[in-house]
């Protein structure tokens, strides 16, 4: 527990990374953390670029503007909220239920929820059918204390960016822990990168890019100021 905590407390932002090789196995561990991240409905609402060969890793940096982190990580992760995967990832969930020994019970259940999930993502012409759904939970929250589920398009990519960015932190604790550092990253060009990576519009949205290394020595940790915890923290 405490080589976690101290993965934590150390990880810092890094500015200026030494080369190093990220080896294929390393770069599983990393990737295997990010995908165990907490999910809502487990859905994985969200996909990970590792951009590492030479040439792509200096065009995903030039469109990052070439910040420093961005020119000499020695591999950068784009984090992308991903609405076009829910179908893919309830049917090999239910596949994988299927071989896993659940009981019939389990499997039917699983399967009636998933032919409701369609409805939660679907939007319909021009998301007519999304500003319906949010209606009738507005009408429905008058009378009855009710969440406000993501039914619209908005909504829907708000969603899928909270669970794109807890994989994020189990991405960047998980190098840490092995010996890298991260630095996460906002500055990008939106739409030329996702042109780069061929991702569509409707589908999905580009959360980060983290860039990966090695902390050089001309990089200087700051000393790191946060608000004090009674500033933070309320205990009802």
């Amino acid at each position: 527990m405490s080589e976690i905590l101290d993965a934590i407390f150390q990880r810092r932002a890094v500015k200026v990374f030494d080369p190093v090789e990220i080896s294929p196995a390393t770069r599983e561990q990393i990737l295997n953390a990010a995908r165990v991240a907490p999910s809502s409905f487990n859905i994985q609402p969200y996909r990970f670029y590792w951009v590492e060969t030479p040439k792509a890793r200096r065009e995903a940096a030039r469109l990052c503007m070439n910040q420093a982190p961005a020119a000499t990580a020695s591999a950068l992760v784009v984090a992308v909220a991903d609405l076009g995967s829910w179908q893919s990832t309830t049917q090999s969930y239910l596949e994988w239920m299927r071989t896993a020994g659940f009981t019939r019970q389990k499997i039917e259940e699983s399967e009636q929820k998933s032919k409701w999930a369609k409805w939660f993502f679907i939007q319909g012409w021009f998301g007519i059918l999304g500003a319906l759904k949010w209606a009738i939970c507005r009408i429905v929250n008058i009378w009855k204390t009710l969440g406000s589920p993501p039914v619209a398009r908005q909504g829907m990519f708000k969603w899928a960016t909270k669970n794109t960015s807890l994989a994020c932190e189990n991405l960047m604790i998980a190098a840490e822990a092995l010996g890298l550092n991260t630095c996460p990253m906002e500055g990008f060009d939106g739409r030329r990168l996702s042109k780069f990576l061929g991702l569509s519009a409707r589908y999905h949205e580009i959360v980060l890019v983290i860039a990966i290394g090695k902390k050089s020595a001309c990089h200087v940790d700051q000393p790191q100021w946060r608000r004090p915890l009674a500033a933070t923290v309320h205990v009802l």
